[in-house]
C-alpha cells in the first residue's frame, strides 16, 4: 500500500490519512511530492487523478481525498474501529468530519498550515467566528465523551484525524480556545504518530511563500 503526499509542512489533507496509519501501525509506503515546484503537478500525473494529494494506492485501487481515503481505511483494516461503535456516535462523528472537509473556508485562506510557525495573525471576522465554531464542536465533543478517552469521541477516531491540521494551526499561530480546546490540543501534540509529522515537517527545507504568513514570536 502506498500514499502519496506533499510536503508535511503544508499538506494539511496529506497529515489526516497518514495520522491514521500511523497511529493504527497500518503498514504503508510514503511516496513524497514536494508541492509547487515545476514538475510536481507531472510527478502527481503518476498517481493522481486530481493532480492533487492525498492519493492513496492499495492493491491496484486507487482512492483519492482525505476522508474517502480514512473511511476506507477503517473499514478494510481497521473493521471500522476508526469510528465510535455506537450508532448515534458514530454518526456524530461523521457530522463532524463533514463539517470539516466542506467548511471553514476563512481558517483554510487565513491561517496556513505551517508546523514550523510560531506567529500571530490579525483574522477577519469571519476566521475568528470559524475559530469559534471550532472551539465549541471541540468542547462539546469533549463534555460529551468525558471519561471515555483523551480525543474528540473517547478514542482516537477520523474526527481527529479531520481536525488535527486545524490543532496545527491554532498552535502555530497562538489562536486562543477554551480550556477543554486548549487540553485537547495538547493531547494531540502527544500523540506518537503526530508527533513524528511535525517532527519530519520541522525537517522539510522546501519554502512556499504563500504559507510563510505571520509575524514571527521571538523564542
Amino acid at each position: 500500500m502506498q500514499l502519496v503526499i506533499g510536503n508535511k509542512n503544508y499538506s494539511s489533507w496529506s497529515m489526516r490519512p497518514w495520522v491514521l496509519l500511523r497511529h493504527f501501525a497500518i503498514p504503508f509506503d510514503e511516496i513524497r511530492i514536494p508541492l509547487f515546484t515545476e514538475s510536481f503537478q507531472e510527478e502527481l500525473s503518476k498517481y493522481s487523478p486530481t493532480l492533487k494529494v492525498p492519493v492513496l494506492i492499495d492493491a491496484g485501487t486507487t482512492i483519492w481525498d482525505s476522508l474517502a481515503i480514512c473511511e476506507y481505511l477503517s473499514e478494510k483494516y481497521l473493521s471500522g474501529r476508526a469510528f465510535p461503535k455506537d450508532l448515534i456516535e458514530r454518526a456524530r462523528c461523521r457530522s463532524y468530519c463533514s463539517e470539516m472537509h466542506s467548511g471553514f473556508i476563512a481558517i483554510r485562506s487565513q491561517l496556513p498550515m505551517n508546523c514550523r510557525a510560531n506567529r500571530r495573525l490579525d483574522l477577519s471576522v469571519d476566521a475568528r467566528l470559524e475559530c469559534g465554531r471550532i472551539d465549541k464542536l471541540w468542547t462539546d465533543a469533549r463534555q460529551h465523551a468525558a471519561g471515555r478517552g483523551e480525543y474528540l469521541f473517547g478514542a482516537f477516531s477520523v474526527a481527529d484525524c479531520m481536525y488535527v491540521p486545524i490543532a496545527m494551526r491554532f498552535h502555530s499561530y497562538g489562536v486562543e480556545v477554551s480550556a477543554a480546546s486548549q487540553i485537547y490540543i495538547e493531547s494531540l501534540l502527544k500523540n506518537p504518530a503526530i508527533k513524528q509529522w511535525r517532527a519530519e515537517a520541522e525537517a522539510e527545507t522546501e519554502i512556499l511563500a504563500d504559507y510563510e504568513l505571520g509575524v514571527e514570536i521571538s523564542s
